[in-house]
């Protein structure tokens, strides 16, 4: 395993580790977007439309990573994405993810559709967070969110982007489904594969049952596999602003609003009592060419000053994680790369990615010229590349004298 993770030098090294460890259908699920992954490849290439204007002979010896969110310090301004299934690609995938963000003292966000049951990853984890598809119909969102309570949880994260199942193609040309349904091409992708095969999923199931989805309701869903059970996708298209008002009314502590890209949006998620908004295009999974977060980032961060603005979807290096606390993020989340670390190695494939992109971070602070993450600003710090415009104080361009 130590030699293993040795070759492993950024987070982009994982993902062609995972291809060749998982099975194709998997893998699939993990890596793919939506319809013709226009918003999946536009995250990534939205980080190059900034360049970097370091400063030099600066003493940066003593530069600190740590930051500040609702109270808690962080060892770095990264956390991990919810992401779903974690314990279809990795043994106890949520627990080794929640595991490892509790070590290296950084958040990390329990999916909703986990397979492992939140009470279970929160005894593992006491600080981590949860989010939560919401159910179609008010008591079951209130059974929901009296459980998340109740396991001791006390950051509630409201993903309000899914109003509707998406169109993966991919999955379908794969061969994924919720749940995955018997056939022999999916017998022969897991045979091909042996060591996730017998290391995770005959594993999971001689040792802890047939995975079900536990945490979409207050109660046990579907199976991860079977020929006929089908996944209860309860129909949200009529959720509006009055249940997040009713959600935080009952949800006592930290609400956080996930799936927001619009400026006016995220000002009635305030409004309603959001504590904090997660500008994301849920990774390119929904609506194919959907803006790139980090193109509206700014524009949100100056329509909610009074509270953190969090920000996810394409970010892979220390230097994206810059640019986006210098057009105003708080903190950074990830996803895919960190999903990928757990299907290779397990919690210390996760600690070792964590790791990397944290020493990025404090590296590329050194090259900018910065001893603080509160000193990364986009008028300091950022130019266009398309115009070399100067940024004012929230990340909107000005013209260069």
């Amino acid at each position: 395993m130590a030699a293993q993770l040795q070759r492993i030098l950024c987070l982009d090294d994982f993902e062609v580790a995972a291809r060749k460890h998982l099975p194709r259908p998997i893998f699939e699920y993990i890596a793919g977007g939506v319809e013709t992954n226009r918003g999946l490849r536009d995250n990534r290439e939205s980080f190059d439309d900034y360049a970097f204007v370091p400063r030099v002979m600066v003493d940066i010896s003593k530069r600190t990573t740590t930051c500040t969110l609702f109270g808690e310090t962080y060892a770095v301004p990264i956390g991990i994405s919810p992401m779903g299934l974690g314990a279809l690609s990795a043994y106890r995938g949520d627990i080794a993810l929640a595991r490892a963000a509790s070590t290296s003292n950084i958040p990390m966000i329990v999916s909703g559709s986990s397979l492992i049951r939140l009470e279970e990853i929160a005894t593992a984890s006491p600080q981590a967070w949860f989010q939560a598809y919401l159910p179609g119909d008010v008591p079951a969102i209130e059974a929901l969110i009296d459980r998340v309570a109740a396991a001791g949880y006390r950051k509630l994260v409201v993903t309000v982007d899914t109003p509707t199942a998406a169109n993966r193609e991919n999955n379908v040309r794969a061969g994924f489904s919720t749940p995955l349904r018997p056939s022999l091409r999916l017998a022969m992708d897991g045979i091909t594969h042996p060591r996730w095969l017998v290391g995770t999923f005959l594993r999971t199931i001689a040792l802890h049952g047939m995975p079900h989805f536990e945490n979409n309701y207050a109660t046990r869903g579907a199976p991860i596999l079977s020929p006929n059970v089908e996944r209860d996708f309860s129909d949200r298209g009529h959720l509006n602003w009055q249940h997040l008002a009713m959600i935080r009314n009952r949800w006592k502590s930290t609400l956080v609003v996930k799936g927001i890209l619009n400026a006016d949006d995220a000002r009635i998620a305030r409004d309603t009592g959001a504590d904090a908004i997660m500008v994301s295009n849920h990774g390119g999974r929904q609506l194919d060419g959907a803006i790139a977060p980090l193109r509206v980032l700014p524009e949100i961060v100056s329509a909610c000053p009074e509270i953190p603005v969090l920000m996810d979807s394409g970010v892979r290096r220390g230097t994206d994680v810059l640019k986006a606390l210098a057009l105003g993020a708080r903190c950074v989340f990830v996803g895919r790369p960190f999903a990928y670390a757990a299907a290779v190695a397990g919690e210390p494939g996760v600690t070792h990615a964590i790791r990397l992109l944290a020493k990025e971070v404090s590296t590329d602070m050194a090259m900018l010229g910065v001893t603080s993450i509160d000193n990364v600003t986009a008028d300091s710090h950022l130019r266009s590349r398309t115009n070399h415009s100067r940024f004012g104080a929230r990340g909107v361009t000005t013209k260069q004298a």
